[in-house]
């Protein structure tokens, strides 16, 4: 097997035959998805990095990995630092880098299929100061190198009910019509996979942890729509699905359709849409209007059907937490649970429903120093044991045909009391997730606007978390969806912008990290909900709960808790046992009685 070095080595030859002066590898795929196939993950081929969320830049004589926040840790503990320089972002940003970096009169290669056009036009900006170029590849020059690159995935795309969508693809289809006809646009591309998931009402395998099929969609003004899908995913099941009105064409014909809209107004999403898109478009003689995907806000705004069937999906994935919790609380104090087995054991636990259909992310499963890590990934490498008196952090979800879920849950492994210290730090998470959970707020308030309130008890301390507080889930789809999110407002801007509606359905998940020592965060998964106020000038809005797991009481320092917070902490757990009660008996509904007992 090749080393990373070797990896690097080879890369550098190819970009000296190709004629470039150095590439962008960015973890990407030709829909712009976070989460993406084993065919696209060049970045972990290429440095060893495991994140989601990441791009290197390779030159003759130098390197650099760009990570946030989020990975500080792990990509000091995945990538050799004696080939890579390690960047953080948005400190610095590639465009930056380059622009300091690049050689002059050099090529910088990069694939149009990976990158946002915006992204694209930054860095050549950027390059020009010193009469250097970006440059679309005919073929990446990774995949050129990469042996034994998989495949990508062949998985059968499969009907998604409407008993579970809530409602039919013939309607949505009309929906984005209508949206088309009020711009005067005649079609829109639907290149984000979840979009084209939701869109059509089909879903599939082709992606580890999200359940989407690779494909495109030109939706028309007319209410047609074409669907660019590799052949042998299109099942005689799939076809009745999809009907007369949308037309199953292979992959391969979606850049010659784009090049057949000359003259046409199409609608694409910059934020969605990869670069090689508008390429296509504006070669062709296209009129292209940059515009958010017409799919998304409908997606992420969850009828009554999805609403009902999160809040199913939740209360049978709670039960399987508790269960967890409880073996956790048997099991590891005795020395012999490691980070692995305690990951396999809940997905264990999640699969005894029966309707487990796939996890929603790869378990952060993270034992003391690993917990510090905010998105770790446990290896056979790094696997550690739930020491006695340690914290231990587990972050998680499942995938239903009714839902997504994702919650996080920190534990004390006893048999000691835990430290004054740990307990601070924990119920400061606490009284941020608290703050959140109860906020009311009026309509047109942004995620960003409400990020404070989850900050404000660990900044009273001199303490922070670097990532966000609050990400939008699907409906069995992606556990990280737009555009609604909470989280500090990006360079003193308004954010995202996005004003947080009913139906939005987005994570509360604070957080503490000590680096080195342990990791502690509190997720629920939250819905917006209307809010009826006596005497309210306006709409108000507040969350309604969704998820349902016991919060280790042992780590609450009560004194620090207000009265309402004391209140709120009590409620939530009489609503956990009211819950999960009926699913649970036995020592796992002795435990549950226990651990939600008001404080």
């Amino acid at each position: 097997m090749q080393t990373h070095e070797a990896r690097l080595d080879a890369l550098r030859k190819q970009l000296a035959a190709d004629g470039l002066d150095g590439f962008v590898i960015p973890i990407s795929d030709e829909h712009m998805s976070e989460y993406v196939g084993a065919y696209a993950q060049r970045l972990e081929w290429l440095t060893g990095f495991g994140g989601s969320a990441g791009t290197a830049v390779v030159l003759a004589d130098k390197a650099a990995i760009f990570v946030d926040g989020r990975y500080t840790l792990q990509v000091r503990d995945q990538v050799d630092g004696r080939l890579w320089s390690y960047e953080s972002v948005p400190q610095t940003s590639v465009a930056a880098w380059l622009g300091e970096h690049a050689p002059e009169w050099s090529k910088i290669g990069y694939d149009a299929w990976l990158h946002a056009k915006g992204w694209a036009d930054s860095v050549a900006q950027a390059l020009s100061s010193r009469a250097a170029s970006l440059v679309p590849v005919a073929t990446n020059p990774v995949d050129a190198v990469w042996d034994d690159q998989p495949a990508p995935s062949l998985a059968p795309a499969v009907p998604h009910a409407d008993e579970h969508a809530g409602k039919s693809a013939h309607e949505k289809r009309a929906e984005v019509a209508e949206w088309l006809g009020a711009r005067g646009l005649d079609a829109a591309v639907i290149s984000a996979l979840d979009s084209v998931a939701w869109l059509l009402n089909i879903r599939g395998a082709d992606v580890d942890r999200t359940p989407v099929a690779l494909s495109f969609v030109l939706a028309h003004a007319d209410g047609t729509a074409d669907l660019f899908i590799a052949p042998e995913k299109v099942t005689p099941e799939l076809a009745a699905h999809l009907g007369n009105a949308v037309r199953v064409r292979p992959r391969e014909a979606f850049v010659p359709a784009l090049q057949a809209l000359q003259g046409r107004k199409v609608a694409v999403d910059p934020e969605r849409a990869v670069a090689a898109i508008f390429h296509a478009l504006e070669g062709a003689g296209a009129q292209v209007v940059a515009v958010t995907d017409p799919v998304v806000l409908p997606k992420a705004i969850k009828n009554p059907v999805e609403q009902a069937g999160h809040r199913a999906a939740q209360a049978r994935d709670g039960a399987a937490i508790a269960r967890f919790l409880r073996w956790i609380a048997v099991e590891a104090p005795q020395g012999a649970v490691t980070e692995l087995s305690a990951a396999d054991r809940l997905q264990a636990f999640r699969a005894d429903t029966g309707l487990l259909r796939d996890l929603s992310f790869d378990t952060i499963s993270g034992a003391g120093p690993n917990g510090a890590v905010v998105h770790y990934r446990v290896s056979e490498e790094t696997s550690r044991t739930l020491e006695p008196n340690s914290v231990y952090l587990v972050d998680s979800g499942g995938q239903y045909l009714d839902g997504t879920t994702d919650i996080t849950r920190t534990v004390w492994i006893g048999p000691d009391a835990p430290p004054l210290e740990v307990k601070d730090r924990f119920t400061r998470v606490l009284k941020g997730h608290i703050a959140l959970a109860r906020a009311v707020f009026p309509k047109g308030t942004a995620g960003s606007q409400l990020d404070s309130f989850a900050r404000q008890f660990l900044w009273a301390a001199g303490l922070d978390y670097a990532h966000g507080t609050g990400h939008g889930v699907g409906s069995f789809l992606s556990v990280h969806e737009g555009p609604q999110r909470i989280a500090k407002a990006a360079g003193g801007q308004a954010g995202t912008g996005q004003e947080l509606l009913p139906g939005m359905i987005l994570s509360n998940e604070p957080g503490y990290y000590k680096a080195g020592a342990y990791g502690i965060r509190i997720e629920n998964l939250v819905l917006v909900e209307r809010r009826q106020m006596a005497g309210a000038e306006g709409e108000f809005f507040g969350f309604e709960t969704l998820t349902f797991a016991p919060i280790a009481r042992d780590l609450v320092d009560v004194a620090l808790l207000s009265a309402e917070e004391l209140d709120w902490l009590n409620a939530y757990h009489a609503r956990v046992r009211a819950v999960l009660a009926p699913q649970l008996d036995g020592d796992d509904l002795a435990w549950l009685e226990a651990a939600c007992a008001p404080l």
